[in-house]
């Protein structure tokens, strides 16, 4: 039997909602990681690894070199946002296949990006990149209220919040700042106009130059001021698809993105596509999942594929439609209950709990996030997009969670 081709893959992430990757990778070829801590979960689907300081551009540079000296590396790749510049200079250094790392960096940094949106007529938001809150009041006066702070360079909707009047932005200030001092490739805050429509995002798949859109993911997003994702559905057969394939492509080709697997967010905006941002690399919240019931494409085998620069199979083998609700409870506090009472029916794909009784959650409306305020997910399938978001949201009815809130503060976000 053949020796199967060797990838490596460079911070696996959390097993909750990256574990489907790394398994469908290990499923076509042999998996060595480079990981930040001893691997775990990892184990039964990797045959070697290094453990180094992700942080450390020399330290990664170096476990990969001993990696690619014990195997014959056919490619390089990531899914974890923070690590697509770093893994793009990796591949370049062993003279793989990759995206040039400076169009990563461009990807990383949403004032580079939003300038060459600019430049390429690609529709996006009126951004300006500050330093300072007295620069960010003035850059809100000329764009309008409405506007968005946000780090430029981070993911997760993290430290991005909306901002209706000049009362809110010292406290909105605050926040994207505190997570912008966090980034690497900037430090600045931005500045945005606020897209006022529903948010999607686009699944798209570049091999050699050419960009490919598999799918739309319809988003359900949380009240203002901040923007959490909420629930993400997938229907194969979306009309939507036509109508923001140009603008994601012209988004792709003005960002100079060759290879890979990109998911593009926008926000519709009198139902014409506006860019929020392009990730050049999977999405997260199990989306690529959902995209793989719906039509039978496996993003994460296109990504492993073009990384070991083989062309991808982007034959849709399905017609039908997936939906994913992240569970949120209503206050945060010490979590003390969680069960789920309803039936297990075959369209009830996958129920996850990311927590248990006895730990703390935090919502974002009390200084918390995704990481901290989340109890799990769950997965359902329909054949039509509306029919999985109704099925997502009867089977959510059926989880109980009790928080006790005189142990953390008080919320009133759901």
């Amino acid at each position: 039997m053949p020796a199967r081709p060797v990838v490596l893959v460079v911070a696996p992430g959390d097993e909750n909602y990256r574990g489907y990757c790394l398994e469908q990778v290990a499923d076509a070829y042999d998996v060595v990681l480079l990981t930040g801590t001893e691997p775990s979960w990892e184990k039964p689907h990797i045959t070697d690894h290094a453990v180094v300081d992700p942080s450390d551009p020399a330290a990664l540079l170096a476990g990969g070199r001993a990696l690619a000296a014990r195997h014959d590396l056919a490619g390089v790749m990531t899914w974890d946002e923070w690590s697509v510049v770093p893994t793009a200079r990796l591949a370049r250094q062993l003279g793989l296949s990759t995206t040039a790392p400076e169009v990563m960096q461009g990807c990383r940094n949403k004032a580079t990006a939003r300038s060459l949106f600019a430049r390429h007529g690609v529709p996006s938001a009126a951004s300006v990149s500050v330093r300072t809150r007295q620069e960010a009041e003035a850059a809100a006066d000329r764009i309008g209220y409405p506007v968005v702070l946000k780090p430029a360079s981070h993911a997760g909707a993290i430290g991005v919040l909306r901002v209706d009047d000049r009362d809110q932005l010292t406290v909105a200030y605050r926040a994207a700042e505190r997570t912008a001092g966090q980034g690497t490739e900037s430090t600045s805050v931005l500045v945005e106009e606020f897209l006022d429509g529903p948010e999607i995002s686009v699944e798209c798949v570049t091999y050699r130059g050419a960009t490919t859109v598999v799918a739309v993911n319809r988003k359900t997003i949380s009240p203002p001021p901040h923007f959490e994702q909420l629930a993400h559905s997938v229907d194969a057969d979306d009309p939507l698809r036509e109508t923001v394939a140009p603008a994601a492509r012209a988004a792709i080709n003005a960002l100079g993105i060759t290879d890979g697997v990109s998911h593009i967010e926008m926000r519709l905006v009198d139902g014409r596509p506006r860019l929020i941002e392009v990730n050049a690399r999977l999405a997260g919240d199990m989306i690529g999942h959902l995209v793989r019931l719906a039509t039978g494409i496996d993003l994460v085998r296109a990504a492993a594929d073009i990384a070991c620069d083989r062309a991808p199979d982007l034959t849709p083998t399905r017609s039908s439609a997936a939906a994913i609700r992240l569970l949120y409870p209503d206050t945060s506090g010490t979590l003390t209950h969680l069960t789920y009472d309803g039936p297990r029916p075959t369209w009830l794909d996958r129920l996850h709990y990311q927590c248990r009784p006895g730990d703390q959650l935090l919502l974002p409306a009390d200084g918390g996030n995704l990481y901290t305020g989340r109890i799990g997910y769950l997965i359902t399938t329909a054949t039509t997009g509306q029919q999985a978001r109704a099925r997502a949201d009867e089977a959510a009815r059926a989880v109980t969670a009790v928080l006790d809130r005189t142990s953390g503060p008080r919320s009133a976000a759901a």
